[in-house]
């Protein structure tokens, strides 16, 4: 069974892909924006800068960021 996802704020989030080698592109409103080069190609990521990231938002983000990097998502649970 996979750990239970954490309560984190958007700029967690951003600090995580960021040390994974994202880099901010853009904010637009509430939203940034980040990319980074991969085996796989570009890989662009919005995350919402709120202070606490709905469950289900952030299990899609932790999903799409494990495929794209090749790291599980416990990993990234754990690293948050």
């Amino acid at each position: 069974m996979s750990p239970k996802l954490p309560q984190v704020s958007g700029q967690d989030v951003v600090r995580l892909l960021e040390k994974l080698g994202y880099q901010i592109l853009r904010q637009k409103g509430s939203h940034i924006r980040l990319r980074r080069i991969t085996n796989l190609g570009e890989h662009n990521i919005t995350i919402p800068n709120h202070k606490v990231i709905a469950k289900g938002t952030l299990n899609d983000i932790l999903t799409r960021v494990s495929l794209w990097n090749n790291i599980s998502k416990d990993e990234l649970v754990k690293m948050l």
